[in-house]
């Protein structure tokens, strides 16, 4: 039976970007999701609808259809102060709240001279070609 939406679907998967494996969940509990509901990337889940239980297929899912395509602009300087005690360091995350209470995450791309600080508000896989190997546990 492919897969169909509102369906609860189990699948393993190793992800790699640019060669290097970045996240998986071989010998781990199976990644549970509701198909069709949005929660996992736009570009996987176009891409599993025709896959049967225990079926396994390598995906590429290109930038525009994971995380976007990285934005020079969604880069801000702040003062120093705005971030209290916190020893900063270049590529520390930190998380913070969005303009509507949500939450996000930044990376910390500079510490400048006067004080101020740089940081990223892309998400670290922005820009990225994902490369995912997955198989299909289960579909009910």
């Amino acid at each position: 039976m492919a897969i169909e939406s509102n369906q609860v679907v189990a699948m393993m998967y190793e992800l790699k970007v640019d060669g290097e494996v970045v996240d998986s969940n071989i010998g781990k509990d199976p990644l549970e999701f509701t198909y069709g509901t949005g929660q996992i990337i736009p570009g996987l889940e176009s891409r599993i609808v025709e896959l049967n239980e225990g079926d396994s297929k390598d995906i590429t899912v290109p930038a525009a259809e994971a995380y976007g395509e990285y934005n020079e602009e969604a880069k801000q300087v702040l003062p120093k102060e705005q971030f209290g005690d916190l020893e900063l360091q270049v590529g520390m995350p930190l998380q913070g709240q969005g303009e509507n209470g949500q939450p996000i995450q930044v990376i910390v791309t500079d510490i400048k001279e006067d004080g101020s600080v740089e940081v990223d508000f892309n998400h670290p896989l922005a820009g990225k070609e994902l490369n995912f190997s997955i198989t299909i546990n289960s579909i009910i």
